[in-house]
């Protein structure tokens, strides 16, 4: 745990009591501050008194007499409207803030000097954050990864010299913050996503461009230029000139960046164009965009003046991450892949795009800004399996385009999947699910989703064990 002195002796409130909220609790409590809690939900408010954070009803304080509202990242901050509890705090001035700029201030006043990674982007920020913290420990350095995924931050261990903290941080997390400014921020891409909360594309970008443009001179910020307006943010950091800057490419070639061309990865950083290693024999870096992580992670690599073969052997040896094109079983010949993570179309396009014939499971909560992304790759739809609130929706913009089954629940359209594949006997059948949506009208989020196709999966498997049924492995 990282204690947190900023509020010794001073009154802070905590609200919503997830794992980062929990973390924050018990990391003021231990810097001294008296932590006052809550959570809308008896669940939420039941677990934190399990974990000895004291629970007491925020909505009924003297706000005045409040030094922070230290707010869970789900809570609506600005959009749709701000929540009650925020509103309360706004009224009397009271500084709003979330984990990552507890972090912050707690680094500074405990002379932390350990360098940290910030990895932030619409999509692929798991799979590089951890991606990034398996090079670095592949080359011998102690490292801590958490943030949005996995281990809150603040439950992160502190460590020696050397160390890195290697964060994966979300918009919402962004925008809790005041003064957190990591020595290396990676932005990996931005596409529609989250408009809900922010309340347009606008405001989602300066959101994420707020990360990089807080960093110094001795900074590097690490920008993706295969999307337009990740390339519009690269052009005018470099025209600022105030850090380093350097950009990658999963697509094409990148003069003083990394990227990748026919599966061979370059680290251009120094000037001369060094090849670190071919990706294609890991399906981990399967697609384009499991290619630009590599290239992201490399140059963040760079940055932290790490190189040399154990760079490329631990490219070799990432196994990739659970619910990202997850392949969990081959049964009857049919590769079923799991790629619940895949929340938002532009998510989903990059997973279809990289099989042949596929048995498509999407649907859940839609979010805003349609489904267009998809277009470009449903040719390689043999027929879509729709779920969740989204059908219609769905529905309707795959008419003409692709076959559509409403299947409602996500056991009937495997059970559809795994029939009409069977029918038709193509030998690179792959049944997919890869939303292009929220998991939250079904399940919980997206982990519960994944976790539920892979039991349903593996029911299937053992109901076909005397067929041609092997165990697959995570590929990105």
């Amino acid at each position: 745990m990282i204690p947190v002195s900023e509020y010794v002796d001073q009154k802070v409130a905590v609200f919503g009591l997830g794992r980062s909220g929990v973390a924050a609790a018990r990391a003021l409590i231990a810097g001294g501050a008296e932590v006052f809690s809550w959570d809308d939900s008896t669940e939420g408010r039941d677990n934190a008194s399990a974990e000895g954070i004291p629970v007491s009803d925020i909505y009924a304080l003297d706000w005045r007499t409040v030094a922070a509202l230290v707010l869970s990242p789900g809570i609506p901050l600005t959009h749709p409207e701000p929540h009650q509890v925020v509103k309360l705090a706004d009224a009397v001035n009271c500084a709003v803030v979330g984990d990552i700029e507890l972090f912050a201030r707690a680094k500074k006043g405990l002379g932390i000097e350990n360098q940290v990674v910030a990895v932030t982007g619409t999509n692929g920020k798991s799979t590089t954050t951890s991606l990034i913290g398996h090079l670095i420990e592949a080359s011998g350095r102690q490292v801590a990864v958490g943030g949005n995924i996995g281990t809150p931050v603040l439950d992160l261990d502190m460590m020696g010299e050397g160390g890195v903290y290697v964060l994966e941080i979300s918009s919402y997390q962004i925008d809790l913050t005041e003064t957190f400014c990591a020595d290396v921020s990676v932005l990996l891409n931005i596409t529609p996503d989250h408009l809900d909360r922010h309340g347009s594309m606008e405001n989602y970008v300066r959101i994420k461009r707020r990360l990089l443009e807080r960093q110094g001179p001795r900074d590097s910020a690490i920008v993706g230029i295969d999307d337009a307006e990740s390339a519009r943010i690269f052009s005018a950091l470099e025209a600022r000139g105030v850090q380093s800057v350097t950009p990658f490419s999963g697509e094409c070639h990148v003069s003083h960046g990394t990227y990748v061309e026919k599966g061979n990865l370059y680290d251009g950083t120094g000037g001369a164009h060094r090849l670190i290693t071919n990706l294609s024999d890991n399906p981990a870096f399967m697609g384009t965009h499991n290619q630009q992580n590599a290239a992201a992670a490399i140059a963040a690599l760079s940055a932290l003046g790490i190189e040399g073969d154990s760079v490329a052997k631990g490219l070799q040896t990432f196994p990739g991450l659970a619910h990202r094109q997850e392949q969990i079983a081959i049964v009857d010949g049919v590769r079923f892949v799991n790629d619940s993570k895949a929340t938002n179309p532009v998510s989903a396009a990059r997973s279809l795009s990289c099989y042949g014939s596929v048995y498509w499971i999407a649907g859940g909560r839609a979010k805003e800004g349609g489904f267009a992304a998809l277009e470009p790759v449903l040719e390689r739809v043999e027929k879509a399996y729709l779920i969740g609130t989204a059908q219609a929706q769905l529905a309707g913009f795959l008419d003409g385009r692709a076959a559509v089954e409403r299947s409602e629940t996500l056991a009937a359209a495997i059970a559809a999947a795994i029939r009409d594949a069977a029918h038709d006997a193509r030998d690179d059948a792959v049944i997919l699910l890869s939303p292009a949506c929220a998991s939250f009208d079904q399940f919980s989020d997206f982990e519960a989703r994944g976790d539920a196709f892979r039991d349903l999966v593996a029911a299937h498997a053992e109901s076909r064990r005397d067929g041609a049924t092997a165990p697959g492995r995570q590929v990105g």
